[in-house]
């Protein structure tokens, strides 16, 4: 096959290949449900539903794993603050997950596991890197894995055990032969909640973070499999350890492919609870529909950090809407994709080249266009067609026209304001994107040279 995928693990563009012909086993890290979700987690879902979307388009077959984290210091602190059960707030969390997700049109994965079903698989992974001399019991009763014994750590970050140490602020603490090395096991507490307490060889205990996704990719796709993804703040240390006490435990490759999304910025910061500069997936709905949000993260490469505010947004839904406008002014004909049509092979050059969506959508853009001209049915279903390749265009296009922000007086003479000032300053490209926004949302500027008026768009 033609596509090409840019290989964390080389930092290199790379013809994609899966290990059984015509199946991918895809694994991606998923959440720790103590909270709500945020739209950096809306990336990564949405990043990797339009890989695994595309892989079907492809013709493959795909088991798609995301995992949920449901133990966690996080996790047991907060339902300790809300007087809740453990089960109680990680149940309560997934529905909300799910509920998200469902909302920003991201299919459901194939398997979706829990780390709490997979302690089994987790301790026989524990008790074989132990054999193996790579894990080591401290003094206070937790096992840790050990880095320095892993010849190949520091590969998917490109650094060494000492640049590694270089940038690194935990002291060696509990007994740890180096502050690197991973907790695979933590000994109960007395204080801790027995329902996150489980027996085993190590004594009674709980599971640590990197431990669980090994575990549970191994189990559910194979010792190797195609790919893993996740966020760029998840490159270490948690797939680097992933791939320590993978490979440790079972001396063969872990993922070949290692995809990571870029992240979500506001003020050149990481969206994140940590930073406290995060906005919840749930509460950006209540600004703006769920297909606005999908397009904006869409339109950005997946690789890509992208700027998060209210005036991205509303240019998203006002690029989207041109979209929309075409299949509108155009019924759409049932078609299928014939790849070898102009437009449809430039999308899927885009799509074969890394995921290339901003290049995608420019054609989706450029058919739009084309259907305007030609009043062509055809063009239109093949618009809604390869648009469907990334969640995007299947709505009514006269319901999501009509369901746009409703503006008052007051803030469309704001807007006019807005633009007077932008061209009085020579920033012409704002001056036109404010006109669009506008336009987008049913309002028509006439400009004078007494002033600039506004009437509803014909």
């Amino acid at each position: 096959m033609s596509l090409r995928i840019y290989n964390t693990l080389t930092r290199e563009l790379e013809d994609f290949s899966p290990l059984q012909p015509g199946r991918v086993r895809m694994y991606v890290c998923g959440m720790t449900v103590y909270d709500y979700c945020h739209l950096g987690h809306a990336r990564s879902m949405i990043a990797f539903d339009v890989v695994q979307r595309w892989l079907r388009t492809s013709g493959l077959a795909v088991d798609y794993v995301r995992n949920i984290t449901d133990i966690d210091d996080k996790i047991i602190r907060r339902a300790v603050e809300n007087g809740e059960s453990i089960r109680t707030l990680t149940d309560r969390m997934i529905d909300a997950l799910h509920q998200d997700a469902d909302a920003l049109g991201v299919e459901r994965p194939t398997h979706e596991p829990r780390a709490t079903a997979f302690i089994p698989q987790m301790l026989s992974m524990i008790a074989t890197l132990e054999r193996k001399g790579l894990a080591y019991r401290s003094p206070n009763g937790d096992v840790n894995y050990a880095v320095r014994k892993f010849p190949g750590y520091g590969k998917l970050s490109g650094k060494t055990l000492d640049e590694l140490h270089a940038g690194e602020r935990v002291a060696v603490l509990d007994g740890k032969d180096d502050p690197l090395d991973p907790v695979l096991w933590k000994s109960a507490k007395p204080t801790e909640p027995e329902e996150v307490k489980w027996a085993s060889e190590f004594g009674p205990g709980r599971p640590g973070w990197h431990i669980e996704c090994s575990a549970m990719a191994c189990d559910l796709l194979g010792e190797t499999f195609d790919i893993h993804g996740g966020g760029a703040d998840l490159q270490f240390p948690h797939h680097e350890n992933e791939i320590a006490q993978s490979e440790g435990a079972t001396g063969k490759p872990f993922a070949r492919t290692w995809m990571h999304n870029g992240f979500i910025n506001i003020d050149d910061e990481k969206m994140s609870k940590s930073l406290g500069n995060f906005f919840l997936i749930r509460d950006v709905l209540k600004k703006f529909d769920a297909e606005t949000i999908r397009f904006f993260v869409v339109r950005a490469h997946y690789r890509s950090p992208l700027g998060y505010s209210d005036v991205h947004l509303n240019d998203a839904r006002a690029s989207l809407k041109r979209l929309y406008n075409a299949l509108h002014l155009v019924a759409p004909a049932q078609v299928a994709i014939d790849w070898h049509d102009p437009y449809a092979a430039r999308f899927k050059a885009a799509m074969d080249e890394d995921f290339g969506t901003p290049e995608a959508v420019a054609v989706l853009f450029e058919l739009a266009g084309e259907v305007n001209r030609t009043q062509s049915g055809a063009m239109a279903g093949l618009l809604k067609a390869l648009g469907g390749c990334l969640g995007l265009l299947q709505d009514d296009p006269e319901r999501f026209l009509q369901a746009g922000t409703t503006l008052d007086e007051a803030s469309i003479q704001a807007l006019i304001q807005q633009r007077a000032e932008a061209k009085a300053a020579k920033n012409f490209a704002e001056a036109d994107r404010i006109r669009r926004d506008l336009l987008a949302q049913g309002i028509e500027l006439k400009d004078s040279p007494t002033g600039t008026t506004w009437a509803a768009a014909k």
